[in-house]
C-alpha cells in the first residue's frame, strides 16, 4: 500500500465525495469537515503531488464571466485513489478494533 499523508487522505475523500470540484470548493469542504482553513496554494501543491502519483486528474472548466473569462481547473479522484483509500480505511478499521481498552492517560475527565 502506498503511503498517504493525512492532508492527502482528507483531500482525496473530498474529491471522492464529488464528481468534479475546484480548489476553492475543496477549501470550503475542508473547513466544513475539519474546522480549519486550508489555503488554496497548499491545496494546489497537494493536488499536483497527487496527480504525479496517479490519484488525481484535472482539466480546465469553461470560462466564466465572474472570473473575467478565465477558466477554473477542475479535479477528480481516479479509480487508483478509490482503491487506495478503501484499502487504507480497512487497515485503519482493523487496527482500531484492536484498541479494546485505552489507557487512562487517554480518557478525558
Amino acid at each position: 500500500m502506498e503511503l498517504v499523508g493525512s492532508l492527502e487522505e482528507i483531500v482525496l475523500m473530498i474529491l471522492l465525495r464529488n464528481d468534479k470540484i475546484n480548489s476553492v470548493e475543496i477549501a470550503k469542504e475542508y473547513y466544513n469537515a475539519i474546522g480549519k482553513n486550508l489555503s488554496v496554494p497548499s491545496i494546489h501543491v497537494t493536488l499536483k503531488r497527487m496527480q504525479k502519483k496517479g490519484w488525481v486528474k484535472s482539466e480546465f472548466g469553461s470560462p466564466t464571466a465572474e472570473r473575467g473569462g478565465r477558466r477554473k481547473r477542475i479535479y477528480w479522484a481516479t479509480p487508483k485513489a478509490y482503491d487506495l483509500l478503501s484499502e487504507l480505511t480497512k487497515a485503519k478499521f482493523e487496527l482500531w478494533k484492536g484498541i479494546t481498552k485505552p489507557s487512562l492517560q487517554y480518557v478525558h475527565t
